[in-house]
């Protein structure tokens, strides 16, 4: 079981503050730190100091970091064009030595936006489906060839394809809870599927639905990763975990029921359940950047006990 470590930054955190938990997540022998792609706070939070952009942050972590995945959970395909984005993953990639992965979903937050003069157009599956032919399009074409796509939403003509990832593939990501165009989608281009916030049953429906899915687009089931998403809150006593759910404004028996929180024993067992119906990776989704101790308490009674 792999485990990662998933942020929030619109919800208040400069880069400084995610390069320190990045760096505290490659120390700490976790696999990967990923972080969402918002420009806006949600819930009662300032957001301060305000948002930081996610492929401008995953450069500068590239620099600054050696052996951890970086990626995005999800990456808005509202925000940026697909051979743009092409164009910005590639780099990364490049500058992190091939540690780069991308996951992409349609962008749903339409408050962010409104408050940035983002385009939230009304058919957002549609162009989802066509900036995954382009992306992995642009990243799969031979070099010295060209690369052209004619869609309803997006046309490209003798595009050089340039730059390459500096890995083979980047791993695409695609997730949510949609039952039947989703899954659909993850088939034909994903190399994982992520479900976040779900419970176990609803992990289990969803990942045999993609597995289905998968089967029917010609493809092993098993060669997609099939991960969780899910807020963490772990302590040493029950004091502990009361304190880091306050700090985080949620309740504790809401946190062990919709996420993994609870001692050190208690998260190893609800993630074996996770487990038990294909999940091979999760996304422990930190709110309070400020406290280390709580990574330094996972790595040390939660990640050893899951090899």
């Amino acid at each position: 079981m792999d485990l990662r470590i998933f942020t929030e930054p619109q919800q208040g955190a400069s880069y400084d503050t995610l390069l320190t938990v990045a760096k505290a997540t490659e120390d700490l022998g976790f696999d990967a730190f990923f972080r969402s792609d918002h420009y806006l706070a949600m819930g009662s939070t300032d957001g301060l100091p305000g948002p930081t952009d996610a492929w401008i942050t995953l450069a500068g972590l590239a620099r600054e970091t050696s052996r951890i995945r970086l990626g995005t959970l999800m990456t808005a395909g509202t925000f940026r064009l697909p051979g743009v984005l092409a164009i910005q993953v590639a780099q990364v990639d490049q500058m992190s030595g091939g540690r780069i992965e991308l996951g992409l979903g349609a962008g749903w937050f339409e408050e962010e936006h409104r408050a940035y003069g983002i385009p939230f157009p009304k058919e957002k599956f549609a162009r989802l489906e066509e900036q995954l032919a382009i992306v992995t399009g642009l990243w799969s074409t031979p070099a010295g060839e060209t690369f052209s796509h004619e869609g309803a939403h997006y046309r490209l003509t003798d595009s050089p394809a340039l730059p390459k990832p500096a890995q083979g593939r980047v791993p695409v990501l695609i997730g949510g809870h949609g039952a039947t165009r989703t899954p659909r989608l993850a088939a034909r281009y994903a190399d994982e599927f992520n479900i976040p916030f779900a419970s176990v049953e609803d992990t289990e429906r969803q990942f045999g639905r993609v597995r289905a899915a998968a089967e029917a687009h010609g493809r092993r089931p098993d060669d997609l990763v099939y991960s969780n998403a899910l807020v963490v809150c772990v302590g040493r006593n029950e004091s502990e975990v009361a304190r880091r759910a306050a700090a985080i404004g949620r309740e504790v028996d809401e946190l062990r029921t919709n996420g993994l929180a609870g001692s050190p024993a208690e998260v190893v067992d609800k993630i074996g359940r996770y487990a038990a119906v294909g999940s091979s990776r999760i996304y422990l989704q930190v709110l309070d950047l400020s406290d280390l101790d709580h990574l330094e308490l996972i790595s040390a009674q939660v990640q050893s006990q899951l090899g």
